[in-house]
């Protein structure tokens, strides 16, 4: 069974996982296994990494997934899709101005009956008075009412249509839009599709989940937290900005955020011993194995027959085997570039060389599998010339090494013979791992150089058509963030966590911030009131936010509502499993606090030697909320660094208590906590003295603080 007969199975999107950069989305395709296992699941989004795609088998023993990789397909646009919403577009702006023309002339239709007024009849000067007819009056007005009722009804009903019809044609023009935009311009439109081989009992029906990975997908993390005052809990609500432009709407899939970084690595590092000796370890298998016998002559015909006529080169074709506007000219694929990778340059044809020896790599110069060979790789022997054994024979003065560059002779000494590096053991060539990925290879084709030709070489062409869908998937790493928000990548700092959204999402590929709830989170809340009389006399109310979940609060913005009313939103830090922050939310008016100071100056001592400042603080609160508060007072007593300098304190406050909050306050900071009843006040007298001998005196001044 060929490619194009292969069977296709449809699938759909199940879930998202999206990363600090990057998503990885996973499919669901569902079919009978055919006789020969291979299955193609076409649909799959142009941006993906070929690299990541992965597939394995679900609900199906005995059956298993052995190969997939990535191909191109490119068919043509249908322009039905695009003339028929251009047609929509039209049809529903033209239906939303005749809904307007109506509109306004029912506005018409109101002004004038509301103009309706009663006009009393011409009087000559010789008539006399008449009366004023009030049914007639009335009459009037009772019609104009219920006139006015009607078209008033009606102009409603006509409002409603046309905010329909606009958000109808609205709709109709981004769909236009994205419609517009995803199609190429020649009108051929290309994807990937998955190419599956199976392995288990034909005819069975099996269940694949295939795994990819796009670029440019971006997140951060917002907050929404309602509380009431008296309580010691809130409803602290977790959503997700979004945005994505991978190629491919995510509608209706379970969607989960990752902090960790999708392009890192992960494979562990392999420590290898170190072996002083000729002996050395037997090198790992390659892969590597003999070309074909006659490989040469395989060309002969083709090069008996002349050169290429004009007419039958593909007109248009690019280095990377792609002409302009999509379409593609030729079957070899590029599944080698990874996310976001610059274009590389088509590698500088080598000149024709002589036919390779028969012992020369499959795919490969004498040196390599399809390239040079690798870093400390030897080159292959030589089966024309006897080979010598080691330490037979005289030493060269300087021996090549396997890339090419010979070893330094070392310099003569008197009565030594010149030493030189034994010469590199011979054996097969040891390609690297871009020469083994055997899905990356393409076979050189006749118009190859003499020593490319019949070989398989790493693709390195470039690709225009897939470096544009990936530019065009990295613009949302450019967006500019919402107001507070932190990258998850900068605010997770050491730890990764992730966060599954609690209901399917809808996430557009348009490349714009789309807000996703994730869940609801329980933390501890209490309100407090701080205030620093000593910098300004304002209360200030402040929420304790507390984490006691097994999952970190990433910085981002917050949304603050207290009593059902929207306070402000703030900036929300870090907040680390058990960790604890205070929440900023402005003026306390209610609560009202005043600082009055007093110094005085005396002498103390023997012979009056020693300038004492006395330092007294007094300090009053008023509560006129109708709940009782805690308010935190924070004043400060000098710092000195002289041993013949004291300060003495005399005030019930107290130094903050663990080792965070003083790491936190300045030196010399003291707290009062005090709680106010509903419309108490309070008064708190605190004070230092400050004893410096005669000679000194402080900085500044003795004045008041």
């Amino acid at each position: 069974m060929t490619a194009g007969t292969a069977p296709r199975w449809d699938s759909a999107l199940e879930s998202v996982t999206v990363y600090a950069q990057g998503a990885l989305c996973r499919r669901v395709a569902r079919g009978t296994v055919p006789a020969d296992g291979q299955v193609r699941v076409p649909g799959l989004p142009r941006s993906l990494d070929p690299h990541s795609l992965r597939a394995r088998v679900i609900g199906a023993p005995g059956t298993r997934a052995t190969e997939a990789r990535a191909e191109i397909h490119a068919e043509p646009v249908d322009e039905d899709t695009v003339a028929g919403a251009r047609r929509e577009v039209d049809r529903l702006t033209e239906a939303y101005q005749a809904a307007d023309a109506r509109r306004e002339r029912q506005l018409k239709r109101i002004e004038e009956v509301g103009a309706l007024r009663p006009v009393p009849p011409g009087r000559k000067r010789e008539d006399p008075h008449r009366r004023t007819p009030v049914d007639a009056w009335l009459e009037l007005a009772g019609f104009v009412d219920e006139r006015l009722t009607v078209l008033h009804d009606g102009l409603r009903e006509l409002e409603d249509e046309l905010g329909r019809l606009e958000h109808e044609r609205e709709v109709a023009q981004d769909r236009l839009a994205r419609v517009s935009t995803d199609a190429p311009a020649p009108g051929v439109a290309s994807a990937y599709t998955a190419v599956l081989t199976l392995r288990g009992a034909p005819g069975a029906e099996a269940e694949v989940e295939i795994e990819y990975g796009v670029p440019g997908a971006v997140w951060v993390p917002a907050y929404r937290l309602t509380h009431r005052q008296g309580e010691d809990s809130g409803r602290l609500l977790l959503r997700a900005s979004v945005a994505q432009r991978s190629g491919e709407d995510w509608t209706g899939v379970r969607i989960a955020f990752a902090t960790a970084d999708l392009r890192r690595r992960t494979d562990l590092p392999r420590l290898r011993s170190v072996r002083i000796g000729r002996s050395q370890p037997a090198p790992a298998p390659s892969g590597w194995r003999e070309p074909p016998a006659g490989l040469t002559d395989l060309f002969a015909g083709y090069d008996a027959a002349g050169p290429r006529p004009e007419s039958d080169v593909f007109a248009g074709a690019s280095t990377g085997g792609w002409v302009a506007g999509g379409a593609v000219a030729d079957t070899a694929v590029t599944v080698g570039a990874a996310h976001g990778a610059p274009p590389l340059p088509p590698p500088p044809s080598p000149a024709p060389s002589a036919p390779p020896a028969p012992g020369a790599a499959f795919g490969a110069p004498a040196q390599g599998f399809g390239g040079p060979a690798a870093p400390g790789s030897a080159p292959a022997p030589d089966r024309g010339r006897p080979r010598s054994r080691p330490g037979s024979g005289p030493r060269p003065a300087a021996a090549p090494r396997a890339g090419g560059r010979p070893h330094a002779a070392a310099p003569e000494s008197a009565g030594a013979a010149p030493y030189a590096p034994p010469p590199p053991v011979p054996g097969p060539p040891r390609p690297d791992d871009a020469e083994l990925d055997y899905t990356a290879l393409v076979l050189s084709g006749p118009d190859e150089p003499r020593d490319r030709r019949g070989r398989l070489f790493p693709d390195t062409g470039f690709d225009p058509v897939t470096a544009e869908y990936r530019r065009r998937a990295e613009k949302p790493t450019a967006l500019p963030l919402p107001g507070h928000a932190v990258r998850p990548r900068e605010s997770a700092g050491s730890f990764d966590h992730r966060y599954d959204a609690a209901a399917p999402a809808d996430i557009p590929s348009d490349g714009t911030w789309h807000t996703v709830t994730v869940g609801e989170i329980a933390v501890g809340l209490r309100t407090e009131y701080v205030c620093v009389p000593a910098v300004e006399q304002t209360v200030y109310a402040t929420l304790v936010l507390s984490n006691a979940t097994d999952q970190a609060l990433l910085a981002g913005p917050v949304e603050v509502s207290v009593d059902g009313e929207y306070q402000l939103t703030a900036a929300l830090p870090t907040l680390a499993p058990g960790g604890v922050r205070r929440l900023g939310l402005g003026p306390a008016e209610a609560v009202a606090v005043t600082r009055r100071t007093h110094l005085t100056e005396s002498t103390a001592g023997l012979r009056n030697n020693v300038t004492v400042l006395d330092h007294r603080v007094h300090v009053e609160l008023a509560n006129r909320l109708p709940a009782a508060v805690r308010v935190e007072v924070r004043e400060r007593v000098p710092v000195t660094s002289e041993t013949d300098v004291r300060i003495e304190e005399r005030a019930g406050w107290t130094e903050p208590e663990d080792t965070a909050d003083r790491e936190r306050h300045a030196a010399g900071t003291r707290i009062w906590r005090v709680d106010l009843p509903p419309g108490g006040t309070v008064a708190l007298d605190g004070g230092y003295e400050i004893r410096i001998p005669a000679g000194k005196a402080l900085t500044g001044g003795n004045r008041r603080s």
